[in-house]
């Protein structure tokens, strides 16, 4: 320090010449100037301010605030503020547009060939031979070519182009929505991020985006800093700035050494207040996003020309220029053999929101790959049977020599029958399940908004359908979170209510008051209650707010305490933290000794405490044996009443020695006991039902708390997790750790397994007890199926837990930010129920999926084989293309959005939940599949081959090429499409129930769906002539058609009476990826191929077209991988900023660091409101 004193008189002429500059707006800095600054750190940062400013009073005074009152909440000065140093809000990405949306839905392979089809086959019907068609070609014109049908030759080919884009405009309309809805769900949660602000003198809840340079912010535990700014005082402040810089360690700060706090970085303990000094695009998050944004248009074309270090490279150098050597040094790329690829895997890796597919999305591409695969050899084998049909027949049989005008003839043909393997494609290629899964998932999203659920990643959702675990916080999720005391020990007495004041010593009275007003943050109060009638609001934590209301209840008050002691008088504070689970403040009393109080749970501060305050208010000692009775008596019955119990403690430092503060074990030892207090915290009324579903519904519901294990069991019996007689553990965190690791102390997957399955509270937990219970959970393979775990958490010790679980849910009004930024879902009421119904949302989506599979399969099995066999058998599809398109948006686009809109009911919490491995197809839909197939084909064959006797009507196969639609084939597509349209009804329930018409009405989208449909169909068929290939039916020909179609209805109750156990030879289908297969997709498709899992399902046929030759490389990659295992750590979970944390130690290379910090996705906490869709 004396280096720095004698800088700061060096230097002491600057300030003058500074001062002389005139500055914009009167306010004493420059925006430059205060840029500059916040590029500092440490030391060099502390000796600029002393050289430009004297100190932080002296910034603050620049800037026309004061450090105790704040900013006088004048508007002109706010907009003043904003004008010249910015606003605190970072711009967001351009959307995309529709166009652009279209453009990527026309990319789609199948329907690409379909257009080239298309093309061809209008370019054809054009082109008319010279002369006379000469007898030389054959009977291939075969004399039905009257002059209008030779010119209506071109409606094929134009009512295929239209139907493309038809599925293209509902494709990307559908993106579009979606887009929008992420948007409008992104800025409710910007909206929501609140900070606190001094103005006036009066600590305000500000939107962040409201915040200007020169605010007065309180800085506490858990806040994620939405801006840049130097600390004017704290108590204990660290920081995680791994976001910024991806140093794991947290960084201590302190007015004295470092000051500098920046955005976007995480308060892991302690509290302090600090002058804001940059915001927006000025803060450190801000520039990174600039350069991002800026950088954002030429990455992308430099990506598609490949280059993708150099945009890692220049951003790495930007960054590195701003920091000290050291930290230079390392944030340069490696550029080594392998840290080429390394870096460009990242690089992707940091651009993409999320990594891990959900279990559904892994199982729906398995399976579509499987169909494609299936179709594609089906419409191979189709063309290539159609093409030596017609060429033995041609030339062969009739012996005939291919004669150059005849050309245009043959290849119409052969487009004909290309177009017929296309359809055959189109219809097995199954486009409408990412449709779909989309679909359901946002419907469900929007509706699960409405039940409290806010949904940020939209696989959640679905995941949550399958938990098969909720690993649960006790306090403010099962209880109320309102916390009063209701027991108390004061100087020897245990009073079971609230004393009487005149029932305490002075002395006592007095101490208890001082130790809990000056002991607590001073951010937490109680402040009258709103309403008349209603109960006090309870402001900050709420264990403080229990105990300051044990104050107001004594009829004393707390505020004059404080106001005699303000905050900045404190000399010392020790905050809570996960580790100490107690909080300690030391003040100077008026004759120079030190007075330190200290509170925290009575089992960890009785062992520190040597002496206790008796009746009178004198001490008496307090040895071990006085401890043990105490817990007995009085410690141990308060728990078991469901009480969580503190003890509040003080000592007096005599007034010549000062100790070392920094030894807080000494420090904090030899304590004197004042009181211990037992506070309720209720269980909240509606929990002990929800849970009861859970476990109907076979979810097991466990409870892991930080507090002591009696005060945990009693509320884990009230709200009905354990229910006595039952086998089940409960365990406090010392006692887990010792059953789960082995003599060196690691922890062993085995003795794990031995745990998790009977435990149902853990007591007394540490988060990383927390995380290491999930992870085992997770990763155990004991029992039928894998585990789906959920975990509950609002802390910022939670963070952990809820980034490793399948869902994290977070508490919208107790959580933290960190905790909302490293979870899935947001509780928005922070209710247990709310979770519940979120189970019920899942599941609905798991089954609307697995509904629209059922009808989807069933008509995809039927088109192909119809279009196959009719090929091979008539040289004709007896389905059009454009009918086949038709059959496609029925059952592709209409299905979808009929079957994925099905409400949920209550009856979905009475089955057990699917897990990681059941099958997408279980053996029941397969028997509903096969069963519905084998109808229709048979209905359909019959009447292509004998319909015409049937009907008496002409037959329609073997009909020469142009000419014009026969009634007997408008009726095999008309039968179809009935048959699917009753099918639909059928399809509504897969688990075979009987009543397929249970809640139809409860769901218009449906019934408006199959009726338009019906109606359009009659239209198709009344009026569709040649581009639809119909022919007008009379009444009797549609009657026939309905009774067919009617007749699905029946058959679905034959096929429900047949027992599915009896069919063993039925397989099941869609498994979800095993856990290599989940590794060599993951890696193996160059990340971005499975990442955007849902735009890439849209575009899953590319997948299958690639999917062949593909397998090969990716088993080599496996193995590669399984050597290197260091990549794996790497592919986790959501690349949020905050992942970094964790993620930064398994990569090799540190640009990873560089871009993360630069992208942070979007999410709760994320202060610029910066969105990436």
């Amino acid at each position: 320090m004396g280096d720095m004193a004698n800088s700061s008189i060096e230097f002491h002429p600057k300030p003058q010449q500074q001062r002389e500059v005139p500055h914009v707006g009167g306010f004493g800095c420059t925006l430059a100037e205060l840029r500059s600054l916040m590029e500092l750190r440490g030391a060099e940062a502390l000796q600029k301010i002393q050289e430009a400013y004297g100190d932080v009073s002296g910034l603050c005074r620049r800037l026309k605030t004061s450090p105790t009152e704040g900013l006088a909440d004048n508007t002109n000065d706010l907009e003043k503020r904003r004008q010249i140093y910015g606003q605190n809000f970072i711009p967001p990405k351009q959307p995309k547009t529709f166009l652009q949306l279209v453009w990527e839905a026309l990319q789609d392979v199948t329907l690409i060939i379909l257009e080239v089809a298309a093309i061809v086959s209008l370019g054809l019907s054009f082109y008319a031979p010279p002369g006379e068609e000469s007898e030389a070609c054959g009977n291939v014109s075969g004399g039905a070519e009257d002059e209008g049908e030779a010119e209506a030759g071109w409606i094929e080919g134009a009512a295929i182009l239209l139907s493309v884009i038809c599925v293209v405009l509902v494709t990307a309309f559908n993106d579009w929505s979606k887009e929008k809805q992420f948007r409008g769900l992104q800025s409710r949660i910007e909206q929501e991020q609140k900070f606190t602000v001094i103005r006036n003198g009066q600590l305000l809840q500000v939107p962040v985006a409201a915040l200007v340079v020169g605010d007065i912010a309180q800085v506490k535990y858990g806040d994620l800093l939405p801006a840049d700014g130097v600390l004017i005082q704290g108590n204990d402040l660290k920081i995680d700035e791994s976001s910024l810089t991806g140093e794991s360690d947290h960084v201590r700060k302190s007015a004295d050494k470092d000051p500098m706090l920046l955005s976007g970085t995480h308060v892991m303990e302690g509290s302090g207040r600090m002058v804001v000094t940059a915001v927006g695009v000025n803060s450190q998050t801000g520039i990174i996003f600039t350069l991002l944004g800026a950088g954002g248009e030429e990455e992308e074309k430099k990506d598609k020309k490949g280059k993708q270090q150099d945009g890692a490279m220049d951003s790495s150098q930007t960054r590195a220029k701003k920091q000290d050597g050291a930290v230079a040094m390392e944030m340069q790329p490696l550029k080594s053999a392998e840290g080429g690829e390394m870096e460009e895997r990242e690089k992707k890796k940091t651009n993409v929101p999320k990594k891990e597919k959900s279990v559904l999305q892994g199982k729906l591409t398995k399976l579509a790959v499987q169909i494609g695969k299936a179709g594609l050899v089906m419409s191979a084998i189709t063309v290539i049977i159609l093409v030596l049909y017609f060429v033995i027949e041609t030339f062969v049989v009739d012996g005939r020599v291919w004669l150059a005008e005849c050309t245009p003839v043959y290849v119409q043909y052969f487009v004909k029958f290309f177009i017929i393997g296309v359809t055959v494609l189109v219809v097995a290629v199954p486009e409408g399940l990412p449709l779909a899964v989309t679909i359901s998932l946002a419907y469900s999203v929007k509706k699960m908004m409405k039940d409290n659920n806010l949904v940020r990643h939209l696989d959640a959702c679905e995941t949550m359908g399958n938990a098969t675990a909720i690993c649960s916080d006790k306090t403010g999720t099962l209880t109320t979170n309102r916390m009063t005391v209701v027991q108390s020990y004061l100087g020897d007495t245990h009073y079971k209510e609230i004393p009487a004041p005149s029932a305490l010593t002075p002395k006592i009275l007095d101490l208890l008051v001082h130790a809990i007003s000056i002991n607590s943050a001073y951010t937490t109060k109680i402040l009258p209650p709103e309403k008349e009638g209603a109960l006090p609001r309870q402001v900050g934590n709420k264990t403080e707010c229990a105990l300051l209301g044990f104050v107001l209840d004594l009829k004393r008050d707390f505020q004059p305490v404080r106001e005699q002691i303000p905050e900045d008088k404190l000399y010392k504070v020790y905050t809570f933290n996960s580790v100490r689970k107690s909080m300690s403040t030391v003040i100077r009393m008026p004759d120079g000794s030190f007075r330190l109080f200290s509170k925290g749970a009575s089992e960890i501060l009785l062992k520190k405490c040597t002496n206790i305050l008796n009746s009178n208010g004198e001490l008496r000692g307090f040895r071990p044996r006085d401890r043990d009775d105490m817990v007995k008596k009085i410690i141990e019955p308060m728990a078991c009443d469901g009480l969580r119990t503190i003890c509040i403690a003080y000592r007096d430092f005599p007034v010549n020695q000062e100790p070392d503060w920094d030894n807080e074990n000494d420090v904090v030892g030899d304590l004197t006991c004042i009181a211990v207090v037992g506070i309720e915290d209720p269980v909240r009324p509606e929990v002990p039902e929800a849970i009861r579903k859970c476990q109907r519904a076979g979810i097991t519901v466990r409870m892991v708390t930080g507090d002591n294990i009696n005060t945990a069991r009693a509320i884990a019996a009230k709200c009905g997790i354990i229910h006595p007689g039952e086998d089940f553990l409960c365990l406090e965190g010392k006692e887990f750790n010792r059953r789960i690791r082995n003599e060196k102390g690691e922890i062993e997957q085995e003795r794990l397994d031995k745990v998790w399955p009977k435990l149902r509270v853990l007591a007394r937990s540490s988060p990383t007890d927390k995380h290491t219970l999930v992870k085992g959970i997770i990763d155990s393979t004991t029992g039928e199926q894998r585990q789906v775990v959920a975990v509950t958490g609002d802390g910022t010790n939670d963070g952990p837990a809820l980034k490793k679980a399948d869902v994290g849910f977070a508490m919208g009004i107790a959580g933290t930010d960190v905790a909302k930024e490293a979870s899935d879902i947001i509780l928005t009421d922070d209710n247990f129920t709310s979770i519940v119904k979120a189970v019920m949302w899942g599941r609905n989506v798991y089954d609307s999926i697995s509904k629209f599979l059922q009808f989807q399969l069933t008509v995809n099995v039927v088109a192909v084989i119809v279009a196959f066999t009719g090929a091979c058998i008539t040289q004709d599809s007896p389905l059009k293309a454009v009918q086949m398109l038709w059959v496609n948006l029925i059952m592709d686009t209409f299905a979808s959005l009929a079957l994925a809109t099905e409400p949920p009911t209550e009856s979905l919490l009475l089955r057990k939940p699917y897990g990681r491995d059941k099958p997408l197809i279980s053996r029941t839909m397969m028997k509903n599949i096969l069963g519905h197939a084998v109808y229709q084909l048979t209905i359909i064959f019959t009447l292509l081959f004998v319909g015409e006797l049937f009907f008496d009507i002409d037959s329609g196969r073997n009909a020469p090429l142009h000419s014009p639609p026969s009634e007997h084939y408008t009726i095999i597509f008309n039968t179809f499409v009935m048959m699917q349209l009753f099918n639909e009804i059928n399809a509504r329930k897969i688990h075979g129930e009987r009543n397929v018409f249970d809640g139809i009405f409860s769901n218009p989208i449906f019934c408006t769906i199959v009726l338009g449909t019906f109606g359009i169909q009659i239209v198709i068929v009344q009026f569709g002539g040649k581009p639809f290939s119909c022919s007008p039916l009379s009444t009797e020909q549609w009657l026939w058609c309905l009774f067919v179609g009617v007749g699905e209805l029946v058959w679905g109750q034959v096929i429900a009476t047949i027992p599915t156990s009896q069919l063993k030879c039925l397989k099941e289908a869609g498994h979800g990826p095993g856990k290599d297969e989940m590794t060599d997709e993951e890696l193996a498709e160059g990340e971005e191929e499975i990442d955007h899992a849902e735009r890439e399902l849209r575009r899953g046929q590319i997948l299958w077209f690639r999917g062949l030759n593909r397998i090969q490389t990716q088993m080599e990659v496996v193995s590669t991988f399984k050597r290197s295992g260091s990549f794996q750590g790497a592919v986790r979970r959501r690349s949020s900023v905050l992942s970094q944390l964790h993620d930064v130690t398994n990569l090799s290379t540190p640009t990873h660091v560089t871009l993360s910090a630069a992208k942070p996705t979007s999410t709760a906490g994320n202060p610029g409101g910066e969105s990436i869709p």
